[in-house]
């Protein structure tokens, strides 16, 4: 399988909003939005995030691209990919998550060239975005430094499974998710979780009591998760 880490140069970059916690961030953590959202949707989220002992992090925060939802009659909004039906199985469409991937690894290539090593990358998302930043992982043939799911599944789960490389194997997740989540619901998530579990990867699960959204029990159990990646 080729590498995915370098992306095809007709791939359009995607626009980001960008923040960094200290000069000449090392690390960087590349997280993805939810449907509908923007790049500045999760960037409150940095103070509340990063621990003062942290070394200096880029967060990037790209914007996906706009296009037509199905399954919110036609809407066109910011998605990375379209949703055909409500049942996780057949929720994706797949060549939106094949373009989505591709665009991610063209951010991730970018940070390689700013001197971030892949191993010092995190890749997270929320809702959509995390689904995306799970089909990234099981494709990847170099390893990233970890990949943080929030509240979401992994999308065209028998085709990702028989197609996930060796390396993946070696990323760290960390998962959460609302046990009241209507939006994708919590037995998704925690099925994925056990997916990946049985491909090797080394899942660290969570769940709270909420819906589809974040809370601050998750962000303080991330940010233990994410000191381990980071020490």
């Amino acid at each position: 399988m080729n590498d995915t880490s370098a992306a095809p140069a007709a791939i359009d970059r995607l626009d980001t909003v960008e923040q960094e916690t200290g000069p000449n961030p090392a690390w960087t953590v590349l997280w993805l939005h939810g449907l509908g959202a923007d790049g500045h949707d999760f960037a409150p989220i940095v103070p509340e995030l990063v621990r003062p002992h942290w070394p200096a992090l880029r967060f990037v925060f790209p914007h996906a691209p706009v296009r037509a939802v199905t399954i919110n009659g036609g809407a066109r909004m910011r998605a990375w990919y379209d949703i055909v039906d409500m049942n996780l199985a057949n929720r994706a469409d797949e060549g939106g998550v094949d373009a989505s991937v591709r665009q991610v690894e063209a951010l991730i290539a970018r940070e390689q060239a700013r001197g971030v090593d892949p191993s010092r990358i995190l890749l997270a998302g929320f809702s959509q975005g995390g689904a995306i930043a799970l089909a990234c992982a099981l494709r990847r043939a170099t390893p990233l430094g970890g990949i943080i799911a929030l509240s979401t599944y992994l999308p065209m789960a028998q085709r990702l499974v028989a197609e996930a490389t060796p390396q993946a194997r070696n990323q760290p997740v960390f998962m959460a998710h609302g046990q009241m989540d209507p939006v994708v619901p919590y037995a998704g998530g925690d099925a994925s979780a056990r997916q990946l579990r049985a491909l090797g990867l080394p899942v660290e699960w969570h769940a709270y009591p909420m819906g589809h959204q974040v809370c601050g029990e998750e962000i303080a159990d991330l940010a233990a998760w994410m000191s381990q990646r980071l020490a």
